[in-house]
């Protein structure tokens, strides 16, 4: 991927994202049901759209104010778009193999994808229908000439752009476009069996679109806008209406990306792109469909389920109990869940007990991504409603989920919540929530610490540990940390927990160097989604010097090169790609106390150095056992496993007898379930005893 230098221990971190969406890719290449193919590939077009609108853009951006140098690893912006121009045309062959050979074998299954021309009558009859019906009176046709200019399109347009020619002239043609509105579905049902994508139909009535004119040639094309939002922050009302001309502004970014059919009309393309500017190399010729991520309105067609994976159903384990309090179960002690093996719906549960009970005084939540219809904010609304104190810190920052973010703010003001929109100069993402409830004369606290957003639809896909606990260490914590966030505090220290920017980093740093003073007694186990900060990477390789066995479960971005000699040759690195999304951050250091901690933040600069983010100690020993259980099932996939090499590259791992951990886990969880209904075991024991088992 990149050149050693010097034995440089630092990869750079976009081209470690973009073999990241590769793994996502190469899931195609697996044997796995069609349908699940689909959602890859529609998971890798939505993927690489937010890396050109973010990542492509900023390096623009570093390049034009003349930035030299922007990371360890030392590619030069122009560099680094050079190598990700490079490596994404070389790529984009793999991507319409896997899409033809796709949708080529769901035809041999009696479901299709097919352009209007390849449909038989019957079905074009029904397309044509569809057009007049639903497209035509929504439609926009666009003319482009000396009287109508090129219009504004928004961030991920999609169009048809089209060449025509006069009937009544001879002489010369015109140019215009199409502008297909997204409320229309992008690939067009036109049978229980068959889908159409919408270019191919709105091409073949582009004449009635343009009535006198006559179709010379027309190509499908789609634009990606720079999306960034960089604001100033002012005071909370300022900073909402600052924040929706911002999300205006976002449709508004420079041009970053021209996706365009493959073979489309020379002048077509030479008319676009005399408008849109984007440097050559930017553009993008597909010879499949463009936009795949509308393959989402494809796969939930329930006659064909069979080619999907089967639904796997979160289970409610003890020592939760469908009857009986989420209160009266913290009471007996902590308790760790693992997503979505183990169901969210305790966390709802407890919002929604608390916003009900009459005892409960007051509720503080942080909300970073919430999904639209969330019970948990419909929960926090009637406690509102219902006079409790209320206080919920809505980060509005949170991107491409700030327009969701301020419609909920303004709902839980209008209920009387005391709504904290962010800490100026960082982002708030950690996952906190604390209920204070009257217990006789005194008050108790009830908390949940997790690794994951607050977000139920989410948390059927994404792994994540959730903690539930009345300890009163984090209850000291807990309050600190709310009272930072709602009003002026300087002294930014937590005990129990760490927070940072202050104290995670430091931390983390100071439990590395006790298994680096054990040397090959020592040993780490790190999960996260990233691993991009330097200073983090300078103290694994360190321990690594000194004999640490250092093991890192990485799922997207790591800038960490391992098997460097007498640098970092102890490390191994795997990221796991499969059916959930690892999410989920956890920590094992041998030699400290306690041993196993999990968190918000990932081990890069933006959560370490400018977030406010949580990481939580588990002190109970069978949680501990837990966790750790769960971290070496992963650590011994050999089917949805990469391993990291030397050169930056991914390996797939294989095996005679391969581990697919995602299913063990959900294996495991459900002779869990099973067993508990045969035993009426209640013991947080028995969870990892079985695991040890299995």
């Amino acid at each position: 991927m990149q050149d050693l230098k010097n034995g440089s221990i630092f990869l750079n971190r976009e081209l470690s994202w973009l073999r990241f969406n590769t793994r996502v890719l190469a899931q195609c290449e697996k044997d796995i049901p069609l349908i699940e193919k689909l959602k890859f590939l529609a998971i890798y077009s939505t993927n690489l759209d937010e890396f050109y609108m973010i990542r492509v853009a900023g390096l623009k951006q570093l390049f034009i104010a003349g930035i030299t140098a922007s990371g360890s690893d030392e590619m030069t912006p122009l560099d680094q778009l050079r190598k990700i121009r490079e490596y994404l045309h070389n790529e984009k062959n793999s991507l319409e193999i896997y899409y033809k050979q796709t949708i080529e074998a769901l035809a041999n299954e009696g479901f299709y994808i097919k352009n209007y021309d390849d449909l038989n009558d019957e079905l074009r009859q029904k397309a044509d229908e569809y057009f007049f019906s639903n497209i035509l009176p929504i439609i926009v046709p666009i003319a482009v000439d000396s009287t109508h200019p090129f219009p504004h399109l928004n961030n991920l347009s999609f169009a048809l752009a089209v060449k025509l020619k006069d009937t009544n002239d001879s002489q010369g043609f015109k140019f215009g476009m199409i502008r297909i509105p997204r409320v229309i579905p992008r690939f067009v049902q036109v049978s229980t069996d068959t889908y159409t994508p919408i270019e191919t139909i709105v091409h073949r009535h582009a004449e009635e679109i343009f009535p006198g004119y006559s179709l010379i040639s027309s190509a499908p094309f789609r634009v990606t806008r720079n999306a960034d939002i960089v604001i100033e922050e002012e005071e909370a009302d300022d900073f909402m209406m600052i924040l929706e001309q911002g999300l205006k502004l976002r449709r508004k970014g420079a041009f970053v990306r021209l996706q365009i059919a493959k073979n489309a009309d020379a002048d077509i393309t030479k008319f676009l792109n005399e408008h849109i500017n984007v440097f050559y190399k930017d553009i993008f010729e597909y010879d499949i469909p463009l936009s795949l991520d509308g393959l989402w309105g494809v796969v939930g067609n329930k006659n064909f389920s069979n080619l999907a994976l089967p639904p796997y159903s979160p289970k409610i384990l003890p020592p939760f109990n469908e009857n009986e309090s989420i209160f009266e179960t913290m009471d007996k002690g902590d308790i760790l869940i693992y997503h979505p093996y183990e169901s969210f719906n305790p966390v709802e549960q407890l919002i929604k007990e608390a916003s009900k009970d009459p005892n409960v005084v007051s509720i503080r939540m942080t909300l970073y991504r919430v999904e639209k219809n969330s019970p948990i904010v419909a929960s926090l609304i009637d406690a509102a409603n219902d006079g409790k104190q209320v206080t919920v810190m809505v980060e509005l920052k949170a991107r491409f989920d700030e327009e969701n973010n301020l419609h909920w703010a303004k709902s839980l003001e209008s209920a009387g919540a005391h709504v904290v929109y962010g800490i100026p100069g960082f982002k708030v993402h950690a996952k906190s929530t604390q209920i204070i409830r009257k217990s006789g004369d005194k008050l108790k606290f009830y908390m949940h610490l997790g690794t994951g957003n607050y977000n139920g639809s989410s948390s059927k896909i994404y792994t994540d540990a959730s903690f539930f606990t009345t300890d009163e260490r984090f209850a000291k914590d807990t309050t600190t940390f709310f009272h930072i966030l709602s009003g002026y505090n300087k002294n930014r220290v937590l005990q129990t927990l760490s927070m940072s920017p202050m104290q995670i980093k430091e931390r983390l740093i100071e439990m590395i160097k006790v298994e680096e003073k054990k040397g090959s007694d020592g040993h780490i186990i790190a999960k996260m989604n990233a691993l991009v900060d330097s200073d983090m990477i300078k103290a694994l390789s360190s321990a690594s010097k000194a004999g640490v066995k250092i093991e890192l479960i990485v799922r997207g971005i790591c800038c960490l090169r391992p098997g460097i000699p007498e640098m970092s040759e102890n490390i191994r690195v795997i990221s796991i790609v499969g059916k959930y999304l690892e999410h989920a951050r956890i920590f094992y250091f041998k030699h400290s106390s306690p041993e196993i901690y999990i968190s918000s933040a990932d081990w890069m600069p933006r959560n370490l150095e400018r977030r406010l983010e949580l990481m939580t100690p588990i002190f109970n020993e069978s949680l501990k056992n837990k966790m750790i259980d769960i971290l070496n099932v992963q650590l011994n996939d050999t089917s949805l496993a990469f391993e990291l090499q030397n050169d930056g590259e991914y390996v797939k791992l294989t095996s005679e007898n391969p581990l697919n951990s995602q299913e063990f886990l959900e294996e495991y969880y459900n002779k869990l379930a099973k067993n508990i209904r045969k035993h009426k075991d209640t013991s947080n024991i028995l969870v990892s005893k079985l695991l040890e088992d299995s």
